[in-house]
């Protein structure tokens, strides 16, 4: 086999075609998702920070507008099942990011808050992030990025509730 490309892929020799997905693909919204997520985590890693993940960054802003809640209804505002939330808080509460504390009514909850260590790496993150997404944009108009978003959270919701259903008829 040939040495991998930049992409990874595998090319036989110099004069070896790089083939283009099959249309089936092409026509899969799954895929066109895979692709768009596949490149803004490239992205993220080249641009934002190559640390702080994009779903630890979900958390820590769903922490910044929520101080104080917990750790379970904070999971959805950053769109993180439960056990993936608790794993993540404990590797953010670790790096002194955030605050875990017990619930006085419930001591099984978990309020989150940010530590200043963690109001100061968001803030830093947050100007990056929002430079990667105005670079992703580029080229449309103020009012057209704010359909592709509404449009992709629109997506999103459904595709949720799609999976959530037991089975497909």
């Amino acid at each position: 086999m040939g040495e991998p490309t930049r992409t990874g892929r595998r090319v036989a020799d110099a004069s070896a075609v790089d083939p283009a997905p099959p249309a089936d693909l092409l026509a899969a919204p799954g895929y066109g998702a895979r692709r768009l997520y596949q490149a803004y985590l490239a992205a993220w890693n080249r641009h934002v920070d190559s640390v702080l993940t994009g779903p630890q960054f979900a958390v820590l802003s769903a922490v910044r507008a929520y101080p104080g809640s917990d750790q379970s209804s904070l999971a959805d505002a950053a769109a993180l099942d439960t056990s993936t939330m608790a794993d993540l808080c404990r590797r953010l509460e670790r790096r002194n990011l955030i605050r875990r504390v017990e619930s006085p009514r419930d001591a099984r909850r978990k309020l989150l808050s940010l530590t200043e260590e963690g109001e100061a790496v968001l803030t830093q993150v947050h100007q990056r992030a929002r430079r990667l997404d105005e670079a992703l944009l580029a080229g449309n108009d103020i009012a057209r990025d704010a359909n592709i978003a509404t449009l992709l959270n629109t997506l999103g919701a459904h595709w949720e509730a799609v999976a959530a259903i037991e089975k497909l008829d």
